[in-house]
């Protein structure tokens, strides 16, 4: 098992726009398709800061899951483009990480 944490920077004054996007359409949209997200976080001291955790059990899985999500009309056509409104994609980093055997998250 590991997770992927996603730190992504949003466009000057859009972070709450893009808040409101996850919560209420990528998330439930992701999870619909079989993913697990851990947890979505913004910074308390960086406006532009957005970073949210997302579970797998497998590369086998992540690659099933990554398929299932972005691979369609509705991702490319629909979702991309507003993402890309509220974003700085330059600036997405994605970490893989694994919980250490003590840790809360497993």
């Amino acid at each position: 098992m590991f997770f992927e944490l996603r730190e992504y920077r949003t466009q000057p004054g859009k972070r709450a726009e893009w808040v409101e996007l996850m919560e209420t359409e990528i998330i439930p949209y992701q999870i619909s398709k079989g993913m697990v997200v851990v947890g979505s976080f913004t910074g308390e001291q960086e406006e532009d800061l957005y970073i949210w955790i997302r579970r797998f059990e497998s590369e086998e899985e992540r690659v099933r899951l990554y398929a299932a999500v972005y691979e369609n009309d509705f991702w490319k056509n629909d979702m991309s483009p507003r993402i890309g409104n509220l974003l700085d994609r330059t600036r997405t980093k994605v970490s893989r990480i694994e919980a250490t055997p003590k840790s809360v998250i497993q």
